[in-house]
C-alpha cells in the first residue's frame, strides 16, 4: 500500500490553482476535465516528489461546501519555513499561524482547507516579524 493523493473539493479552480500552484508553489501534475460527470481534476505535488499528490476536484455546478473545517489540514515539509510564508505573503496569503517557533505554520486555501507547513529537519531560530506575530483566525 502506498499513499496516493488527498482530494479536496474547491469552489473556484482559478483561485485554487493560485493558492496551490502559484503562492504555495506545488507542481501541476495532470488536469483532466470530465463533461459527462460535469467536473475538472487537478493533480498537484511537491516539486520534485510527485509520489504524494493533492487532488483538486472542481464540479461545474454550484455547491456550497461549508467551512472545511471538519476535513482537517494537508501537511508540507518545507526547506525554509521563513520563506515558504514570506512567499504565501507575497501572494496576499494571510498566515494565520505564524512561524514564531522556526518550526510550523499554518494557512488557509481560498476554500478554507487548513494547510500546515512544517520546517524540515530542526526548526529555524526565532526570527522577526515571524516571532512576534499573533495568531489570525483560526487555522
Amino acid at each position: 500500500m502506498k499513499y496516493l493523493h488527498t482530494m479536496v473539493r474547491v469552489a473556484d479552480l482559478d483561485a485554487s490553482l493560485r493558492f496551490y500552484r502559484d503562492a504555495l508553489g506545488l507542481e501541476l501534475v495532470s488536469q483532466r476535465e470530465y463533461p459527462q460527470g460535469r467536473f475538472t481534476l487537478v493533480y498537484l505535488a511537491a516539486p520534485g516528489d510527485h509520489q504524494a499528490q493533492v487532488e483538486l476536484t472542481f464540479n461545474w455546478d454550484t455547491e456550497d461546501y461549508g467551512g472545511a473545517r471538519n476535513f482537517g489540514h494537508i501537511a508540507f515539509a518545507v526547506d525554509d519555513i521563513y520563506a515558504a510564508c514570506q512567499r504565501l505573503q507575497d501572494h496576499g496569503v494571510l498566515i494565520n499561524r505564524p512561524p514564531r517557533d522556526g518550526r510550523m505554520a499554518f494557512v488557509r486555501s481560498p476554500d478554507n482547507i487548513s494547510i500546515e507547513l512544517l520546517q524540515a529537519g530542526t526548526a529555524l531560530p526565532p526570527a522577526e516579524p515571524w516571532a512576534s506575530m499573533p495568531n489570525v483566525g483560526s487555522w
